[in-house]
């Protein structure tokens, strides 16, 4: 073999190893590219339901049972006006309430849900009296609202009453449901077990507060818990 011949040989030799690393360089790239794509996909859908448990307090998303909203709408059945779901999650007591003639709002921290929750209302045909929120209820102000629905947890009642007391009007009724506020008398119940609602008048608790009597069985109340009106 001449040299020419030797030095073409090598020259397509060389010529093959650099597309191969180039080949490979490319796959690798395309590797990478879905590994990340898929890790943030992933991130974004699961985001929306880790970050609030990583919260102080978490409102968890459980479904109202029929027995629930049917219990809701019952003790609300003569007022009208303004009404807040606080955790709204699927949306479900919001559309009931506004085709009973309420104007209902939700307030849910995961975006998902109030995204189907506006898609549901639309179906529905009650998008125009209802409204949802992505907010934290700690942020939130209750002044405008007349009627609340509240599915706490036994952990964040206590400081709920202090900032319900503190912002509602007068004339506003609030509903429990699953678990009582720790000092509040309810004027009513509705239900039995997990469907048991609760139902309190603003011009009673405010009273209490006023008179320091709702903050002083906050003190005295054992706390196994960190409370903190934060979020964080």
């Amino acid at each position: 073999m001449s040299q020419q011949e030797m030095l073409q040989n090598s020259g397509r030799s060389n010529g093959a190893f650099t597309e191969e690393r180039r080949s490979r360089n490319r796959l690798g790239l395309v590797v990478t590219g879905v590994v990340g794509g898929s890790l943030v996909a992933l991130y974004a859908a699961a985001a929306p339901f880790v970050a609030p448990a990583l919260r102080k307090v978490c409102l968890p998303f459980v479904p109202a049972t029929t027995a629930q909203v049917g219990n809701v709408l019952k003790v609300l059945r003569t007022r009208s006006g303004t009404l807040v779901d606080i955790g709204s999650g699927d949306g479900r007591i919001v559309i009931a309430a506004a085709k009973c003639g309420f104007q209902a709002s939700g307030l849910e921290l995961n975006p998902w849900l109030v995204w189907y929750s506006r898609c549901k209302a639309w179906r529905e045909g009650v998008h125009r009296s209802t409204s949802f929120h992505i907010s934290d209820l700690w942020k939130a102000s209750f002044a405008q609202y007349s009627n609340v629905v509240i599915f706490g947890v036994p952990q964040m009642m206590d400081q709920l009453e202090l900032k319900l007391a503190s912002e509602l009007p007068s004339s506003a009724k609030v509903v429990a449901c699953r678990f009582p506020f720790p000092t509040w008398v309810p004027e009513s119940t509705e239900g039995e077990g997990i469907d048991t609602v609760w139902v309190y008048d603003a011009k009673t608790f405010q009273s209490d507060l006023h008179s320091g009597k709702t903050r002083n069985m906050l003190e005295d109340k054992p706390d196994p818990y960190t409370r903190s009106l934060s979020v964080f």
